[in-house]
């Protein structure tokens, strides 16, 4: 047995998606781009170094390093038939990018949502992740947050060998991708040809975390890396390769915050503003909650519901001010755990035989340490509040004053999620035209979150007034010391919490044809058949999302002042939002204005928040412990969706008007089958043999109900693509996409509803409707979609292509009225429920992108995308927007007169820019790279029917990399290298709700190859 030399022998008529051989010729040419409006370049480096080699007395010129990474993007757009723009690493490790997510924001029109500092979740082309699919190795990828979207921080880059936009579709690959389809691909061994064992330490360091006492992780993280990769071969002609890739990850990812109460529907409300109403709001007549009216009722604020007799909102025209239950601050101590390990193994006993097996497996622990300074800030101060109130034009406050609660309070936080992916392909070559392969594959990815949330205010109402900065507001209190911890021993409270605790896994197989054929225009026929299995669980318990213990304060056997001061811990962190803030965030002054030092400053008492938990716990002789989630339970989630596609498919390639042309079209057959579990208190019924009137009373048993719907989806699509010259590319391609809704909204949970006050003469008149939310029969959002694009390639380092799309897409929700069936006590019964319904509201997205890249001879080179969207789409707010219901038949109401703009699609962003300068020369290669997105609404996590803006943001980054030698280069990177914080806006945009400040990263590190 001896190493393979890396030239496997494939069948010349072997297709792929991904195609990264040479373009073209390279050849030296100049190229003049001027492109109009405003941008701000930014950059990426590369390596120019080249090696000689001497064959034949002919000089190869060896391209590596980030020119040929750019080198290889340009190649994958040319050479693909459909509309597809993606990145290629030369070796395991060599993809330019800290994380998955910040290597697909490179990628023209990919933009990312931010938390921790990191990209996260992906939009395309202005469209929100739920509208996109993500393939792993041609696979559907599950994960932990209840949606369809990935968190790409969850893979390392270091061990991806691919990554890839499609834009526009073939029939061939798995639907689900309105706005796009993302593939990650691993490496094949065998294809891979050559023995390599390469290692790679980073080390990280945040300045941030510098400045922070963190009990969870030290000042200096880092990341180790391993690959090995080899392949041998046999006497009679077979070959196995195998590859294995490690990762360790122990970072920090410091973040400041400023926050304001959530638009929950239960924490921030549009509170009246009105000097003339002493019942309700800021003028109200006695001190209280500004959403409570003084006579009436509570949690009211301001009525979106319309009046009949107006045909308006009951308070049209009343001006309002938008309130949350508190303000607050919050220091976080923060830790990143995760270990990754990918693994293949590629068989070919002979030429007509191969057989790949891969695993991913990722382990990821992330862990806070919260300390929050709250202030509650709904109450109203009668002749204060009201008559020194400033508000600017959406109604967002600028200036507060009154009385009410400060605390300091605290969250122990961790999340643990693991995901699972394995696979087994085989392909077999039957002959010179006929290729047929076989796929298997299994994804899991498990979920838990632990919480312990503490509390200690004060004990009574304190004075105290803020104003907005330019980003955050800063506190003035008088005669109150933050610092003090004995001012916060009122109402000591901890609760435990075990949430979000979820099971999402997905089984599929797969089995697909490629017939090769002689013709002059057709070059193949493809087909094949999917079957897969999708199933989501979340498990339920008292309280929402899981379940909760809840322990007050035993004083009658522990002082309040002893718990705090036996655990009270100094502030973690010097400088503390210093970056985003006007000045101190908490001024102490006297009755006279003056300031006290003492309490003035960016810093507040706190306390190690599990020393607390289990003083308070022990003191009500409480077991301290995260309770138990539930299977039967109202609140558990599990929904199976069983999909069976089959899709055929010819492949043209030709010569037509003295062009060549080529591509594809095809059509897919989607059927979707959902089965929903829900879990219901039950119910007996009884009649009174007297009266013979009829009675419920609640029963002992949770009952399982389940509900089933169906659909099937026609899914047609066309690719062409002209070579109108040797080095112009004219495109275009047509597809009909489909998105799923999300696995959570496709929950069953009800509750029925039933008149113990009326005199029932039968069942059915004491059941009045049902309550709940989920909806198992909710429609996919379908969408056309067109693409046309030209493309110059004027060498292989240099492309200018300009796109145009359009996608017409039905995306509506609205709450409609249906009857549902349920068997009660033994009898069939139907009952009305209103839910969410798929409309058939047709809503239209215009788009262009842009991708230009040039390289000069000193080594200098440029690469930019840009997109820009348009839409009419509109998402209205379930609170404050436009809200209607359509009843039993079909008459359409509205219900609610919105005071807030609706939003557009989730994760819009009209405009998307990626820009890198890059400098190669020897063994050098540095780059500045910059990306941009402007303002998109971002569904809150909680309620997916609230509006929550995130505004624009421009992050830089910068990567450089020295060659030793051809075994060692030494690295280093940093991702928001100025320091960019995220800022979001509740309910409308003016209206700031939350600040994040999360600091540069570093990193700096040395790899290894052989």
């Amino acid at each position: 047995m001896s190493l393979i030399s890396g030239n496997n022998t494939k069948l010349n008529y072997q297709k792929e998606h991904f195609t990264l051989s040479p373009i073209a010729k390279w050849v030296k040419a100049a190229i003049f781009a001027s492109v109009a409006g405003s941008f701000s370049l930014s950059a990426i480096a590369q390596d120019a170094p080249t090696e000689n080699e001497n064959a034949d007395d002919v000089e190869v010129i060896n391209v590596v390093g980030t020119r040929k990474t750019i080198q290889d993007q340009i190649a994958i757009k040319r050479e693909a038939t459909t509309v597809v723009d993606g990145l290629s690493a030369e070796d395991i490790g060599d993809l330019p990018a800290l994380s998955i997510g910040e290597a697909l924001e490179s990628i023209t029109g990919a933009a990312s949502h931010r938390e921790n500092g990191g990209a996260t979740e992906i939009t395309i082309r202005g469209l929100g992740p739920f509208l996109s699919a993500t393939h792993i190795n041609g696979r559907e990828a599950t994960n932990g947050s209840g949606d369809r979207s990935v968190n790409f921080s969850q893979f390392p880059s270091e061990l991806m060998k691919k990554v890839a936009i499609y834009k526009t579709q073939d029939a061939s690959m798995i639907e689900g991708g309105v706005a796009g389809v993302i593939t990650l691909e691993t490496l094949r061994p065998l294809d891979y040809g050559k023995q390599s064992f390469q290692a790679e330490a980073k080390f990280n360091y945040n300045p941030d975390q510098a400045n922070v006492e963190n009990s969870l992780q030290s000042d200096l993280g880092y990341r180790g890396t391993l690959s090995y990769v080899d392949q041998f071969d046999f006497d009679n002609g077979a070959a196995i390769g195998i590859s294995v890739g490690w990762q360790r990850q122990d970072i920090s990812q410091p973040e400041a915050e400023y926050r304001s109460s959530s638009p929950s529907g239960t924490s921030l409300w549009a509170c009246l503003n009105d000097p003339s109403n002493m019942n309700e709001g800021f003028f109200r007549g006695t001190a209280g909650d500004c959403e409570d009216q003084v006579n009436g009722s509570s949690n009211q604020g301001y009525n979106t519901a319309i009046d009949p007799e107006t045909g308006r909102a009951y308070d049209s025209g009343t001006p309002y001010a938008w309130t949350g239950s508190s303000r607050s601050f919050r220091q976080n101590e923060t830790s990143d755990e995760r270990d990754a390990l990918f693994f293949a193994v590629q068989f070919q006993p002979s030429e007509a035989w191969d057989i790949n097996f891969d695993a991913q497996v990722s382990d990821r622990n992330q862990a806070e340490a919260r300390h929050d300074l709250i202030f509650l800030q709904k109450r109203v101060t009668p002749g204060v509040t009201g008559e020194n109130l400033i508000t600017n034009s959406v109604g967002s406050i600028l200036h507060w004053e009154g009385q009410d609660r400060i605390e300091s309070a605290g969250e122990q936080f961790s999340r643990e999620e693991n995901y699972r992916g394995y696979g087994l392909n085989v392909e077999h070559y039957v002959n010179d035209q006929l290729t047929i392969r076989g796929d298997i594959s299994y994804s899991q990815t498990k979920r838990e979150e632990l919480q312990i949330s503490n509390r200690g205010r004060t004990a009574g109402y304190q004075s105290f007034f803020w104003d907005m900065g330019e980003q955050i507001p800063n506190f003035t209190l008088t005669d109150f010391d933050v610092t003090d911890i004995s001012n916060f021993t009122d109402s000591l409270r901890t609760r435990l919490d075990r949430e979000n605790v979820r099971d999402n896994e997905i089984t599929s197989a797969r089995v697909d044809f490629d017939y090769a054929l002689n013709g002059d225009a057709l070059t193949s026929i493809q087909g094949g058949l999917r079957v897969s299995e999708l199933s989501f669980i979340q498990y339920g318990g008292g309280n929402g999302n899981g379940t909760r213990t809840e322990v007050e304060l035993d004083e009658t056997s522990a002082n309040a002042i002893d718990v705090l001061q036996s655990c009270q811990i100094d502030f973690p962190e010097s400088d503390f939002l210093s970056r985003v803030s006007d000045g101190d965030i908490v001024t102490n002054v006297d009755s006279e204005g003056n300031v006290i030092s003492s309490g003035t400053g960016n810093s507040w008492a706190t306390y190690d928040n599990v020393c607390f938990s289990q003083a308070v716990a022990a003191s009500a002789g409480v077991a301290f412990g995260y309770p138990d989630v539930e299977y039967e339970n109202q609140g558990t989630i599990d929904v199976t969706e069983k999909t069976t596609a089959a899709y055929l498919m010819a492949n043209y390639d030709t010569e037509m008007m003295g062009k060549f042309i080529r591509g594809n079209f095809g059509v897919r057959v989607v059927k979707t089958e959902v089965n929903s579990v829900g879990f219901r208190q039950g119910y007996v019924f009884t009649q009174d043999p007297l009266t013979d009137l009829w009675s419920s009373s609640v029963a002992g048993d949770i009952t399982r109900t389940v509900a089933e719907s169906d659909y099937t989806e026609v899914l047609p699509s066309f690719n062409l693509v002209i070579d109108y010259s040797e080095d112009i590319l004219l495109r275009a391609g047509i597809y009909r996409g489909m998105s799923r809704v999300d696995p959570a909204d496709l929950s069953y949970d009800r509750t029925i509803q039933t008149d113990d006050e009326a005199e029932a003469a039968t069942r059915e008149e004491l059941l009045t409707g049902v309550n709940g939310s989920g909806n198992p029969s909710t429609k996919p959002l379908m969408s056309w979609n067109y693409d046309v694009a030209v493309e110059w390639y004027p060498n292989e380092d240099s492309i200018f292509a300009l796109g145009f799309y359009y996608k017409q897409f039905n995306g509506g929700f609205q709450q409609q009225t249906q009857l549902e069936t349920f068997v009660i006590d033994g009898v069939e019964v139907g009952l009305p429920i209103t839910n969410s319904v798929t409309t058939d509201e047709s809503s239209d997205l215009y788009g262009l992108e842009m991708s230009l890249a040039y390289r000069w001879d000193n080594g200098l080179g440029v690469k930019i995308g840009y997109n820009y969207a348009d839409s009419d789409y509109e998402f209205e707010d379930s609170l404050y927007g436009d809200t209607f219901v359509t009843d039993l038949d079909g008459v359409t109401t509205q219900l609610t007169e919105g005071i807030v703009e609706p939003g557009n699609v989730p994760g819009f962003s009209e405009h998307v820019f990626s820009g890198q300068v890059y400098y190669q020369i020897g063994d050098f290669d540095t780059a500045l790279i910059y990306k941009y997105r402007s303002e998109y609404f971002q569904p809150y996590t909680t309620d997916g029917t609230r509006l929550r803006f995130v505004d624009e943001a421009g992050v830089w980054e910068a990567r450089a990399s020295y060659k030793i030698n051809k075994q060692f280069r030494i690295k280093v990177s940093a991702i928001n290298l100025f320091s960019e914080p995220k800022s979001q806006d509740f309910f409308t945009i003016g209206n700031t709700g939350e600040v994040n400040d999360y600091g540069p990263r570093l990193f700096a590190g040395v790899s290894f190859k052989y």
